[in-house]
């Protein structure tokens, strides 16, 4: 006798409760984690701020809090939510700001790694971001202090405490001291 697993679609995640945990999907296997803790939610403020500031006052896009999904693949579904997203003005422009999910990955994503996390699951993660579409991706990870800058899979930058942070072309004049993110 064989079972047949239904997989879910990204309708069906966002309806969804929500506040006690976070979902993601991946190829219509719901994923649950905790919520996030203290440091984690510190760490993301101390880089969605200067960040967002920045593209407001540049008028350079949006950039999304951590609640926010992206939906990146079709059926099955795959919806993933960084802690931090930005994408650009002339994306947004294109497409508007929906109701659901947003299609397709961010200009950038941010992932602050959690206790929680393994590398081969932050790793698979980062590599799900680039080849959906996502131009480039920075991990923060508060064990070691430092930022991974990922451009595409071959191009990484791993930056201490003593480093500045920037944004590249994607975010031009964008710079924030690294020290500055850990509290």
């Amino acid at each position: 006798m064989s079972t047949a697993t239904r997989l879910m679609t990204a309708k069906d995640l966002i309806k969804l409760p929500s506040g006690r945990c976070r979902y993601e999907l991946v190829k219509g296997e719901l994923l649950t984690m905790p919520l996030a803790g203290e440091e984690h939610g510190a760490l993301v403020t101390n880089v969605a701020l200067p960040l967002a500031q920045h593209v407001k006052r540049n008028n350079l896009g949006v950039v999304y809090g951590p609640e926010t999904g992206f939906q990146i693949e079709s059926n099955p579904d795959t919806v993933l939510g960084p802690d931090i997203a930005f994408v650009c003005k002339a994306r947004v422009n294109k497409t508007g700001v929906s109701k659901g999910y947003r299609l397709g990955a961010p200009d950038l994503a941010v992932e602050v790694i959690s206790p929680s996390d393994t590398s081969s699951r932050v790793e698979k993660k980062v590599q799900r971001w680039l080849t959906t579409g996502a131009l480039a991706v920075w991990t923060v990870d508060p064990k070691t202090r430092t930022v991974t800058v990922y451009e595409s899979p071959g191009e990484v930058m791993v930056l201490g405490e003593a480093d500045e942070l920037n944004g590249g072309m994607l975010l031009p004049d964008f710079l924030l001291n690294v020290a500055e993110i850990f509290i």
